[in-house]
């Protein structure tokens, strides 16, 4: 009988942490193959030698307006780095280390509509409370004697920051179709299905905890991203993620969450940009208290909704089975 919330199993599992090792193996191999790749991809792009590419690659990172089309070769290092680093090695690793297949990722029983459209509306609303933990990250301050480790943070971020502004620059309605490919379509396959598909899962599987399996799964996810000033508020959204995998038994649910979550922001970027919105969602001003209040109380609510459809799920499976 197949087990109707795949993500959770009762009895440990031997081998979880050789297993990992190996996905671990798998995600390195990919992001090296994934880095040749995009040189290669690059350098047809561009029609350049590959020390040419190679010094566009940093300019790239550094200071990626004085690269020519340097957006959309941006996009092919992106999306070419993301496929090979993520989803491949694990769905290569899922198909032929642990023998299983995408229906393993889904229960058995279908979620009702008002599940996938509560998952919709719970990420729009969890932005204003998440936008706290945003102002609060960004103002961390860490000690005197780690002033160096701090400046290092700061300079990693700026970067970081300098590309993110040049990536959702675009006024183009083709630009934003390849962003919400590349930015949002292919991290919310391939995350989910690494951090929540197998990562929460065998730690869940291994240690009999779902909700320390959700949380370190999340941190994970979080510090991968390498972005130390926005580290709580990912593994926020990342929490959020493993709940509504656990909760529903779908990790397509969680994938239609990561997706409308990064979406949403490109879509906002791209009105911002052509002059139909005025707010740039990216700016972090701090919103009005009651606005967060209310988000906070309609994001547990919601919750609290999708919690309840999972749990009369699990009773409808054990009454038929």
């Amino acid at each position: 009988m197949q087990n109707s919330n795949p993500n959770l199993v009762d009895s440990r599992v031997p081998g979880t942490w050789g297993s990992l090792l190996v996905l671990i193996g798998f995600v390195l191999i990919g992001m090296a193959v994934g880095n040749i790749l995009a040189v290669m991809i690059l350098a047809i792009f561009t029609s350049s030698d590959a020390d040419s590419v190679s010094g566009m690659l940093n300019l790239l990172i550094s200071d990626p307006d004085k690269v020519p089309n340097g957006w959309y070769a941006l996009m092919i290092l992106q999306g070419t780095v993301h496929f090979f680093s993520y989803l491949l090695p694990s769905l290569l690793y899922w198909f032929y280390i642990e023998r299983s297949n995408i229906s393993h990722f889904s229960s058995d029983q279908k979620q009702p509509l008002r599940v996938w459209i509560e998952a919709i509306f719970l990420v729009l609303i969890f932005i204003p409370v998440n936008s706290k933990f945003i102002e609060w990250n960004a103002a961390m301050k860490l000690p005197e004697a780690l002033s160096g480790l701090e400046m290092w943070m700061r300079e990693k971020e700026d970067q970081l920051s300098v590309m993110t502004e040049f990536l959702t620059g675009y006024t183009q309605f083709s630009q934003l179709l390849i962003a919400l490919f590349v930015v949002t379509l292919l991290p919310a396959l391939g995350e989910e299905v690494l951090f929540r598909g197998i990562i929460q899962t065998k730690l869940s599987q291994h240690w009999g905890k779902i909700h320390l399996a959700i949380w370190v799964s999340a941190a994970i996810f979080s510090a991968i991203h390498f972005q130390f000033y926005g580290f709580i508020p990912r593994m926020m959204l990342g929490a959020l993620f493993g709940y509504l995998y656990y909760w529903t038994g779908n990790l397509w649910v969680s994938v239609l969450a990561h997706f409308v979550n990064n979406g949403f922001v490109l879509v906002m970027m791209y009105l911002h940009n052509i002059g139909v919105v005025k707010t740039n969602i990216e700016e972090t001003k701090t919103l009005p208290g009651i606005l967060i209040i209310s988000s906070l109380f309609l994001t547990i609510g919601i919750l609290r909704s999708i919690w309840q459809a999972g749990s009369t799920r699990k009773v409808q499976v054990r009454t038929e089975h």
